[in-house]
């Protein structure tokens, strides 16, 4: 019976999808904030610098798409875990560019965000076990793997609040609030778009 509830349940597209759409346009930007010697520096010898930390949520994008498309295609799936450390350590992120991982994060979470956009609604109550964990419904994967992530990026340094938000809060709050005077209609969200220049 608890399952028959976790699938219909899931059958509505997961609030991870709508955090997730956001967290690619607010955070590379804040990501970027950080200099490359706070991101490099570790708090303790077998502490996870900002990059190791940051690298894994990049092993993590890896490892959750192919869990968001496997599950797609094929209801109830047994797939691997991964062991984080040994990942972090086997990609070298300590010593990798933070640019240059900022971009891999953001690269791969645009594609695990392709995938997921193309699920259709039933496919959220697909059940799948990682790693020898209880059966779980593909939507709560995708909600969980946003939670992750954010955690991690508030242990970075990193603003989440407002990503983590209601799915039906007011997206638009990334920009000030200091709308453009138009003299014709243009869109909303281009309307709110603020630059602290001003141009003809």
């Amino acid at each position: 019976m608890k399952e028959q509830h976790n699938r219909q349940h899931a059958r509505v597209a997961p609030r991870g999808l709508a955090q997730l759409r956001f967290a690619l346009i607010a955070v590379p930007g804040r990501l970027a904030a950080i200099s490359q010697e706070r991101a490099a520096a570790k708090p303790a010898p077998k502490s996870w610098s900002a990059k190791e930390e940051l690298g894994h949520l990049i092993d993590s994008a890896a490892n959750n798409h192919q869990r968001i498309v496997r599950a797609q295609l094929e209801d109830n799936l047994a797939l691997p875990g991964y062991d984080g450390d040994r990942w972090v350590e086997l990609h070298g992120y300590q010593n990798r560019d933070w640019t240059d991982l900022i971009a891999l994060w953001r690269a791969g979470n645009l594609q695990l965000l392709a995938a997921a956009e193309a699920a259709p609604d039933v496919a959220w109550s697909h059940m799948l076990s990682v790693g020898g964990s209880q059966p779980m419904t593909l939507g709560f994967v995708l909600d969980d793997y946003v939670d992750h992530m954010a955690s991690h990026l508030r242990h970075i340094g990193v603003e989440v609040e407002d990503i983590l938000a209601p799915a039906s809060s007011d997206r638009t709050s990334i920009y000030p609030e200091k709308p453009a005077e138009t003299d014709y209609p243009i869109n909303d969200l281009m309307r709110r778009r603020w630059s602290p220049r001003a141009f003809e």
